[in-house]
């Protein structure tokens, strides 16, 4: 069951990652002093990896507390 865990860091990692692109993406449209509705579309493009990106890093949670109860 260890490579489930380490399987689920690296999983958790990823999401992790994904997020913080998303934070830097959302900052860098922010500072470009687009109009509202370029600011608004350009979030809405960042949405669904966002969420993808907190489902990724839940999934990877889970497996790394499934493997600790199995081990």
């Amino acid at each position: 069951m260890d490579i489930l865990i380490w399987l689920g860091a690296a999983v958790t990692l990823g999401g992790l990652a994904l997020l913080i692109w998303c934070i830097l993406r959302v900052m860098k449209a922010r500072k470009a002093g687009l109009s509202d509705d370029a600011l608004r579309a350009e979030l809405q493009k960042v949405v669904p990896i966002n969420t993808g990106a907190l489902f990724l890093s839940m999934f990877g949670l889970m497996m790394v507390v499934l493997g600790i109860a199995f081990s």
